[in-house]
């Protein structure tokens, strides 16, 4: 079977998994607890959740790595577990894929920032990834998907760590809607951003979070006018809303899946979910997609 990086080269359409925070909610994560503990608390649960990703018809899905660096680790006390809880994320993800189905890595923000506005220096900041992008390769990552950044400074150290492993690096930026359109907490365009991943070296941009889908649709469409690049979008159920005390995400999937079809439209190659998203999503975009 073609690997990732072939399939990715080929400019093939690639159908990602849903929100992994939102699926352990409903498995068991409790209210303030350390996702990535779970992959060596309840390894059986983890892999159930990428079973029943695959079993939706994902092409890849995610580890259950995207706090795991260890600044986000330490938080709750396994700062000197990063390569062992990221290896188990790795190799959980990788028992429930069949032959021609792919693992990608998840990394996301450490929570730090850089000099001058933050304490963290460039070569901790590297290091940091490095440790964690290690962890996920020795346990059978394809990929990696580092996403949800807001700073590139930061998500340029992490496409430099994970590409020292060899493997294929995607990398996405998130942004808000304000008064003079979409950027970056840091300012970033979605142009911008298209050019500046790419330069730092990732082999496919995009977009994660934050937005509802009619809105990603303009950023994913932008940033295929600026770059010829393979571009990913992991899109949010909707604006989240407060019913009962409770965080709500509207969009089903019934109402989320036509929409997959204008993203591709706009240019989006690799698809999935976001926050508030599941395997029935997945299924609803599958059916949309290839009937």
């Amino acid at each position: 079977m073609s690997s990732l990086a072939e399939r990715i080269a080929s400019g093939d359409l690639l159908i990602s998994d849903g929100a992994t925070g939102t699926w352990l909610q409903a498995n068991g994560l409790e209210a303030g607890g350390c996702p990535e503990a779970m992959n060596e608390s309840h390894p059986d649960t983890i892999r159930r959740m990428a079973a029943d990703y695959f079993g939706a018809g994902s092409d890849m899905v995610e580890t259950n790595s995207f706090g795991g660096s260890r600044y986000m680790l330490a938080k709750y006390g396994r700062g000197d577990d990063v390569e062992k809880l990221n290896r188990l994320a790795a190799e959980h993800a990788r028992h429930a894929a069949q032959s021609g189905h792919f693992v990608v890595g998840s990394i996301g923000p450490t929570g730090e920032f850089l000099e001058p506005n933050g304490t963290a220096t460039e070569q901790d900041m590297l290091e940091v990834f490095a440790e964690q992008a290690r962890g996920l390769a020795a346990g059978g990552v394809d990929g990696f998907c580092i996403e949800t950044m807001s700073d590139m400074g930061e998500i340029a150290l992490a496409i430099r760590a994970a590409k020292e492993t060899g493997l294929p690096v995607m990398a996405t930026l998130t942004f808000d809607k304000g008064p003079r359109g979409f950027f970056t907490m840091f300012g970033i365009t979605p142009e911008g951003a298209a050019e500046q991943l790419s330069e730092a070296g990732a082999d496919v941009v995009g977009s994660n979070c934050g937005i509802a889908i009619d809105s990603m649709i303009e950023i994913i469409g932008r940033m295929r006018q600026a770059t010829d690049k393979p571009i990913l979008t992991h899109v949010n159920a909707g604006i989240p809303k407060i019913e009962g005390g409770k965080i709500i995400y509207p969009d089903t999937p019934e109402q989320m899946a036509p929409a997959y079809s204008r993203l591709v439209e706009a240019g989006a190659n690799i698809l999935g979910g976001c926050c508030g998203t599941g395997p029935d999503h997945i299924r609803a975009i599958v059916s949309e997609l290839r009937g």
